[in-house]
């Protein structure tokens, strides 16, 4: 145990400052861009989840400018913001990488190999969890559960999915992410940064041509359940283990398997 010596001075530090405001017409266009989100609700107070996005989708994450800005917005204490913003995870409170990779690490990916993939990519990108590269291009960061257990393993990135992943195809993964190489979600819209996927989650079109209509779909073992209620002979979904993929290199695909 330690002790203070009597007459030792102590610091108690300075008081954080106020955030500073938005350069006026950064201000401006976001105003305009939270009127719009704002004008959605009955209630403005509902409105902070999108406007939470929208400031992220500046910056990269949720500085105290941004909380401050949606405080002001919708006539809350910067506590309330704060608690939100601290809440949920896909809220950022530091900078990061164009691409915010997650592996996810509960017990169904942890078993088929995601603590394998997480401990490779951490290795291979020498940043710890939550790190960014040295490049800004990549963050990344364990997840507890993607959603997505019959594709298990799964990488999302930018939360998009990456289904069925081994340590070396995730590796090629964030390989191509850093060398600005085309990268194809398994399912799902087409890839975009960080900042432009929290522009579409504040609420605002992807106007991407033919984003709209990525919307990928059921997989064959999301279906296997449906088959089995609807009396059709069961069938057996495995993944692949030679490294292939039908359409990107990135990932292994899934594939049927008659019993």
């Amino acid at each position: 145990m330690t002790t203070t010596p009597p007459n030792a001075e102590v610091s108690l530090g300075m008081p954080q400052l106020p955030a500073p405001d938005y350069p006026a017409e950064v201000r401006a266009r976001l105003e305009a861009d939270a009127k719009e989100i704002i004008g959605r609700y009955p209630g403005s107070r509902s409105a902070l989840l999108p406007l939470l996005h929208l400031v992220q989708s500046e910056e990269g994450f949720v500085s105290r400018t941004g909380m401050a800005f949606c405080a002001e917005l919708l006539e809350l204490t910067t506590a309330e913001v704060t608690a939100v913003a601290t809440f949920y995870s896909m809220y950022r409170r530091k900078q990061g990488g164009d691409y915010q990779v997650g592996v996810c690490t509960n017990t169904l990916c942890a078993v088929m190999g995601g603590d394998a993939i997480f401990d490779a990519l951490k290795e291979h990108l020498g940043v710890g969890n939550n790190e960014t590269t040295e490049d800004g291009k990549v963050t990344l960061e364990h997840i507890e559960c993607n959603a997505a257990c019959d594709f298990a393993p799964v990488v999302m990135v930018n939360w998009e999915f990456f289904d069925n992943q081994t340590p070396d195809s995730a590796k090629r993964l964030v390989d191509d992410l850093r060398e600005g190489g085309t990268v194809q979600p398994t399912r799902g819209a087409p890839l975009c940064t960080y900042k432009e996927t929290a522009r579409i989650l504040a609420g605002f079109p992807d106007e991407r041509p033919g984003a709209v209509e990525a919307t990928g779909g059921a997989g064959p073992a999301s279906l296997v359940g449906l088959r089995l209620a609807k009396g059709e002979a069961p069938q057996r979904v495995v993944r692949p283990r030679d490294g292939a993929h039908p359409q990107n290199e990135s990932q292994p695909g899934a594939a049927e398997e008659g019993e």
